[in-house]
C-alpha cells in the first residue's frame, strides 16, 4: 500500500508538471557530432559538404543579417555568394553554448561562430533548430547573427 500511494504521488507529480523531454546522449552526439563535420568542411572549403547537414527542402529556412531565405538550394547559393573563396571563409569555430530539447524529435542548439580571416575576423550568434526527419537529424531553421 505505501509504494503504491508513492507510485501515485510520484505519477500526479508528473502529471502536473506537464511533459518535459530528457535529452538522449545518442542524439545529442550525433548532432555535436554533425556539427563537427560542418566545421571541418567549412574549414575544408567544401561549402556543399557543409550543407549536407541542412534539410534538403524548399521548407529550409534560414535567417540572417540580409533577412529570411527559404530552402536549401537558396541557402546554398547565398552561402556561394557571400563566401566566394578561401579568404572570404576563413577559419570557422563553433562554440555551442546550450543544447535544448524541444520534443522527442526536435532539439534547438544555441552556439556562438567565429571565422578568423586575413580580411577581417567575423562573429556572431546563431540558433539551429534540428528535427529528425526519415532517421537523420537535419538543419530544419538557421537564424544566425553576425555581431555588430
Amino acid at each position: 500500500m505505501k509504494n503504491h500511494l508513492k507510485y501515485s504521488l510520484i505519477l500526479a507529480l508528473c502529471l502536473i508538471i506537464g511533459p518535459t523531454y530528457a535529452q538522449n546522449p545518442k542524439d545529442v552526439a550525433v548532432i555535436k557530432q554533425a556539427m563537427q563535420e560542418q566545421q571541418e568542411a567549412w574549414n575544408a572549403g567544401d561549402i556543399p559538404k557543409f550543407m549536407e547537414h541542412y534539410w534538403k527542402s524548399d521548407n529550409l529556412q534560414f535567417i540572417g543579417g540580409n533577412g529570411p531565405t527559404y530552402g536549401w538550394q537558396e541557402t546554398l547559393d547565398n552561402y556561394r555568394k557571400r563566401y566566394p573563396n578561401p579568404t572570404a571563409m576563413g577559419k570557422l569555430e563553433f562554440t555551442i553554448i546550450k543544447i535544448d530539447q524541444r520534443s522527442k524529435k526536435v532539439y534547438s542548439l544555441l552556439g556562438k561562430f567565429h571565422l578568423t580571416r586575413t580580411i577581417g575576423d567575423l562573429e556572431g550568434h546563431f540558433l539551429l533548430i534540428w528535427k529528425k526527419i526519415k532517421g537523420k537529424w537535419v538543419i530544419q531553421a538557421d537564424c544566425t547573427a553576425p555581431a555588430g
